[in-house]
């Protein structure tokens, strides 16, 4: 399995809307976001693609309300999960937090085969040993919104393998869908 795994939009709507499009394109079938939507009505524009969507909340939080009212619709595709999550999709345990000093402790846990954050804007991958002896995934994919001077980024991650590729997209894009016409 194939998950979109993303941080950080900020409300940049067509940069969140492509990388989703693009990972479902790669076979994505779930997206993982590590926070910082800021409006729930970010969302909105996932729903479309039929995948389901885990969400945390960061430091920009937003309306929770409104967030979690979304979520708890029976046709929305969004799974609230609060200020982190431990999910399991095709036999992995996945933890996501919006907090990398966070992300590192929970992976030296060695309780997760993969840990998940955001908050830097700056992708990173990373092998952290953990106390069983072994080593966990930890991936920040930094902003899919392009934040600052940063790049747009998000990850195609399969859980089989643990492999991850970076995708980066053209911050233009937005641009231009906000132009007046």
């Amino acid at each position: 399995m194939k998950v979109c795994l993303l941080s950080d939009s900020h409300d940049h709507i067509p940069l969140l809307d492509a990388a989703v499009a693009e990972a479902k394109t790669l076979g994505a079938e779930a997206v993982l976001h590590c926070g910082d939507v800021v409006a729930p009505s970010t969302l909105r524009c996932l729903e479309k693609y039929g995948l389901p969507v885990h969400v945390i909340h960061g430091n920009n939080t937003g309306d929770m309300f409104t967030l979690g009212r979304l979520a708890a619709d029976p046709s929305s595709v969004i799974q609230y999960h609060g200020m982190d999550a431990g999910i399991e999709l095709a036999g992995r345990r996945i933890f996501m937090v919006h907090y990398p000093h966070y992300a590192n402790a929970m992976a030296a846990t060695g309780d997760w085969d993969l840990v998940c954050c955001g908050h830097s804007h700056l992708p990173k991958q990373q092998w952290v040993p953990n106390i069983r002896g072994g080593q966990t995934l930890l991936l920040n994919p930094g902003t899919v919104g392009g934040v600052g001077q940063a790049p747009a980024t998000w990850f195609l991650v399969d859980l089989a393998s643990l492999a991850c590729e970076t995708h980066e997209l053209d911050k233009a894009r937005e641009r231009r869908a906000q132009a007046p016409r």
